[in-house]
């Protein structure tokens, strides 16, 4: 009888275990997934190269296309562009948050102002083609230091400065630092009280230290490029964006990254600076004007403009109906005729005020 059983698996056979080998096996996945991870940062970090060098292309097109119109001064270590246009009494306009020089001359209003006025336009630290060095927070409070020592080197003693949005708050506090040189204030569609601001928080990344600068040299420029339009609707909301400004404002130059982190930065200081001016609104003694689109988007009415006003005794409202917060392009005429009101407003009220002081009695 033939034995078979060699012909069948011996299924009781141990198994060997290779402690070395199955630490190889344990490992394996371990190195593949490193590897993957690896691979992933790796292309993540050249992804984000390649917009860095993109935006950089991007940047020197821009500045290509719009090169910086006007002069350029030094004021305690920031380069300052700015724009003389006219003669006259002199006018100074200080855009809002985002913008440049190119704001006010785009609208007209600079062209309107500058047939009767000497008219000084400043970019704002870190905005258009000012600098802002890193060393030093920029407060609107310092930026209106800086405005005034910069308008000292231009010989301006008496002024009356206009100020949109935020520069509205640089405008008063220009004002309240030397209340000898601006004789008239021009606030603008201002955040002028500490108010819950929803798109603050969502404004802020591009501000943060080193997140910020990665945010602001790869994914925040292409970014802010393709939301320029709904930006621009929301700005101008509910009047259309005019043609002129498609046409003639340089948008290019506002999704650069040094423009990136001055506007997000000056955001985070909104809120800050409006509760410093709102215990300080009543030290204003010159002439106040205070100019408003009923249906600005941006900044409630009533909780701003219209609350200054009954707060600021002696100063004039005008509220443009049916025009949002990008005021000076959409009431240009209102504009240029309420500066120039207060411009002719100053010297009548100085006059009044001295013919009221009593004459010194004649000695005996």
């Amino acid at each position: 009888m033939t034995d078979h059983s060699t012909d069948r698996p011996n299924l009781a056979h141990p198994r060997i275990h290779d402690p070395a080998a199955d630490a190889v096996h344990r490992t394996l996945p371990r190195q593949r997934r490193s590897r993957t991870g690896a691979m992933l940062l790796g292309g993540a970090a050249a992804a984000l190269a390649g917009l860095a060098v993109y935006n950089l292309l991007q940047t020197r097109r821009a500045e290509r296309r719009h090169p910086p119109q006007g002069r350029f001064i030094n004021v305690d270590g920031v380069r300052l562009r700015y724009l003389d246009e006219g003669r006259g009494e002199v006018v100074v306009l200080v855009h809002g948050n985002g913008a440049l020089i190119e704001d006010m001359t785009s609208s007209g209003l600079v062209d309107a102002l500058s047939r009767s006025h000497r008219v000084l336009v400043l970019d704002r630290p870190g905005f258009g083609y000012s600098s802002r060095p890193r060393d030093r927070l920029f407060t609107p409070e310092r930026q209106a230091q800086v405005f005034n020592a910069a308008l000292d080197l231009l010989g301006v003693k008496r002024a009356v400065v206009y100020g949109h949005s935020l520069g509205a708050q640089v405008a008063a506090f220009m004002a309240l630092g030397r209340p000898d040189r601006v004789r008239g204030l021009v606030l603008a569609s201002g955040y002028y009280y500490p108010t819950a601001r929803a798109d603050v928080p969502f404004a802020l990344p591009p501000a943060i230290p080193v997140i910020g600068d990665v945010l602001r040299h790869t994914v925040a420029p292409p970014l802010t490029a393709a939301l320029l339009p709904r930006i621009y609707a929301k700005l101008f909301d509910p009047a259309p964006v005019p043609e002129h400004f498609w046409r003639r404002f340089p948008h290019a130059l506002v999704a650069r990254p040094l423009h990136l982190r001055a506007a997000a930065t000056d955001t985070g200081y909104l809120i800050p600076a409006a509760a410093d001016l709102r215990r300080r609104y009543r030290e204003l003694t010159m002439p106040v004007a205070i100019i408003v689109g009923d249906g600005d988007q941006l900044i409630d009415v009533d909780r701003h403009a219209r609350r200054l006003h009954r707060e600021l005794p002696g100063s004039r409202l005008v509220e443009i109906p049916g025009a949002g917060h990008m005021i000076h392009h959409l009431a240009l005429d209102e504009v240029a005729a309420l500066i120039e009101t207060v411009a002719d407003q100053e010297p009548v009220r100085r006059r009044a005020q001295a013919q009221a002081q009593p004459r010194p009695m004649a000695s005996l």
